[in-house]
């Protein structure tokens, strides 16, 4: 089973790519799997931010109704 990269490891081969064919250093042969590859790292990157936001969203609403049921209990 492969490697499950981090948002980070997934961001700096995604940034290498990017370098590599702004660069020229990418021949034709090659550019057709670095721009899938490229595009699986995207996919990677956004799975992992939207699921950070959700997590941070849950997080907030849930400090919001601690919060609430805190200043209800008071009055």
């Amino acid at each position: 089973m492969a490697k499950q990269l981090t948002y980070i490891e997934a961001f700096e081969e995604l940034q290498q790519i990017v370098n590599d064919i702004e660069e020229g250093e990418t021949g034709i042969d090659q550019l057709s799997e670095k721009v899938k590859r490229a595009a699986e790292l995207i996919k990677i990157c956004k799975n992992k931010l939207i699921s950070t936001e959700k997590d941070v969203n849950k997080i907030l609403d849930e400090l919001e109704e601690t919060s609430t049921n805190s200043v209800e209990a008071e009055t």
